[in-house]
């Protein structure tokens, strides 16, 4: 898929900007501060409901405004989907195909938008919850059913935890074991069947990309003995679960890693390494949405002369290019070299919440 046509109203500091984008290779460039991601930004919230700046979602909209408000039409191989995203009181409602009560699943569900920008670094070396969101999200375009399922998940462990804080007795607590058992074994495969998939893709980027960190491996780790159904496991650790006042074990509580042989840690992995690794986990997840899916979703790539030197600036789109998808790339400049090797298709200036095509 790609997006053909972006609007944005009160988002950061743009007021009321409207754009239209080019299937391939998309570049805005402009001085700090001048709202060059926030164009990316918007194209990522509304494939995920959130940003990759900050999770507090009030901090997107501009002062002094009663609504944020999101639009673009996406191509995809067979039809046109119209999206739409508003947020008003704090909350947000959808708009999918001019249908007002839309849910917010099904658009994200149609609009599929992946993202390397400064803190990806932390995919590699940051909390576990970055990681299950990364891949939660790949799972989410897989399993029409995966979406559900992690509600009703959610909703046993919220009220399993509830209980643990009010020294419920055991019989209450082993109906939420149960629920939580039922609820998380498709989790469980899902994500297993996707990472299993996910690792064929990544190994040969990296072993590529890294060949001096010797051979790789992709590890996966449920969050419980994957051998004992989860409510057996939640029986064992009870009396430890109602000390700290919440569940120690289950699918919230999963993550993976990579595995070099030369670097067996990832704290002996430069901030250069890492990123490299993010870069080809992004690139992976194309790869692996396009075989899938049969179309590849949008790349959003923020800020790459400030991530990577020369050489893997060159590497990076080289790859980012040949995957054949929509990019949209920032720059405070992009060196003309670059340009002249991977020639954008529309080139956009920004500067001060507004945006003017170049090319």
């Amino acid at each position: 898929m790609h997006l053909t046509e972006l609007r944005i109203q009160n988002l950061r500091n743009i007021e009321d900007q409207r754009l239209e984008l080019a299937a391939g290779l998309n570049v805005f460039v402009g001085p700090n501060g001048a709202g060059k991601t926030s164009f990316l930004e918007a194209a990522y919230v509304l494939s995920h409901g959130s940003s990759f700046r900050t999770h507090q979602s009030e901090h997107l909209q501009r002062r002094g405004t009663e609504t944020l408000a999101l639009y673009a039409q996406a191509r995809t191989r067979s039809l046109t989907r119209r999206l739409g995203l508003l947020r008003r009181d704090g909350h947000w409602t959808a708009r999918l195909d001019g249908e007002a009560s839309a849910r917010l699943v099904d658009l994200f569900a149609a609009c599929a938008v992946v993202c390397f920008e400064p803190g990806s670094h932390a995919l590699i070396a940051g909390a576990a919850d970055g990681r299950r969101s990364f891949l939660d999200w790949g799972v989410f375009h897989v399993e029409h059913d995966f979406a559900a399922g992690m509600r009703r998940y959610r909703r046993a462990l919220r009220q399993r935890n509830a209980l643990l804080k009010q020294e419920a007795s055991d019989e209450e607590l082993a109906i939420w074991d149960e629920e939580l058992s039922q609820a998380a074994e498709p989790l469980g495969r899902a994500r297993e069947a996707y990472m299993e998939r996910f690792g064929r893709e990544l190994v040969p980027l990296l072993d590529d990309y890294l060949p001096e960190l010797g051979g790789v491996s992709l590890r996966f780790r449920p969050g419980w003995n994957r051998d004992m159904p989860l409510g057996e496991v939640l029986k064992e650790v009870r009396q430890r679960d109602r000390a700290l006042g919440h569940t120690t074990r289950g699918p919230h509580r999963a993550d993976w890693g990579l595995v070099f042989a030369n670097a067996p840690s990832h704290e002996q992995l430069s901030r250069g390494q890492e990123k490299l690794c993010a870069i080809a986990c992004t690139l992976a997840q194309v790869s692996l949405y396009r075989s899938i899916r049969g179309e590849n979703p949008v790349i959003a790539f923020d800020d790459l002369c400030s991530e990577l030197d020369a050489a893997h600036q060159a590497v990076a789109l080289a790859a980012l290019t040949g995957s054949g998808a929509q990019i949209l790339l920032t720059g405070t400049e992009i060196p003309s070299a670059l340009l002249e090797r991977f020639p954008a298709q529309r080139l956009f200036h920004v500067e001060q919440g507004k945006v003017r095509a170049v090319l």
